[in-house]
């Protein structure tokens, strides 16, 4: 079935960020799902593994309620928010973005408003290839560590769990936070 005309898609508004003053890490999305747009959540959908991950490496797992798990990463040090503020997309597949019409997010502003940010973490190649595109050049003066990450998507199943969390678990260390 071919997809869907641009124009008939919806222009979907991503979530804000979620940051502590004392943050060192942003972890960049590309764009929520359908799950984390209809919940208000980042990672919503039940087989995304950020929130296991996030358990495993500074105890802010899925058994928390949400305040609490965005608390934890809080005080470890952990921002969360997405290269795109809006984008159409049939589903919720990053491959689905349609880039023509996509807003980056201001993350100029984000980080001049959280200077300990050293580091970005890009939960996939959609999040970091945008990034690139939409924000890099504008952010050339700043030092900045980038690493893209594997997908915690449940759609990204080519690498197994154990080995996505290891590249998470050395990102972070690489960038001071305790796990």
């Amino acid at each position: 079935m071919p997809a869907p005309p641009p124009a008939s898609l919806p222009l979907l508004q991503g979530l804000p960020p979620v940051a502590a003053k004392r943050a060192r890490v942003l972890v960049l999305g590309s764009l929520p799902g359908a799950a984390s747009l209809q919940a208000a959540q980042y990672y919503a959908h039940p087989r995304n593994l950020f929130w296991r991950f996030m358990g495993e490496l500074v105890g802010a797992g899925p058994e928390w309620p949400y305040p609490e798990r965005l608390r934890r990463l809080g005080a470890a040090g952990i921002a969360l928010w997405d290269v795109f503020a809006c984008a159409r997309r049939a589903g919720s597949l990053d491959a689905a973005i349609r880039s023509e019409d996509a807003r980056g997010n201001d993350l100029r502003g984000f980080l001049a408003a959280h200077p300990g940010v050293g580091t970005l973490l890009f939960n996939g190649a959609k999040a970091a290839d945008a990034f690139a595109r939409l924000h890099a050049p504008s952010l050339a003066e700043r030092p900045l560590r980038c690493r893209r990450l594997p997908s915690t998507s449940p759609a990204n199943a080519a690498m197994p769990p154990a080995a996505k969390l290891a590249a998470w678990r050395q990102a972070l260390q690489e960038a001071g936070i305790d796990c």
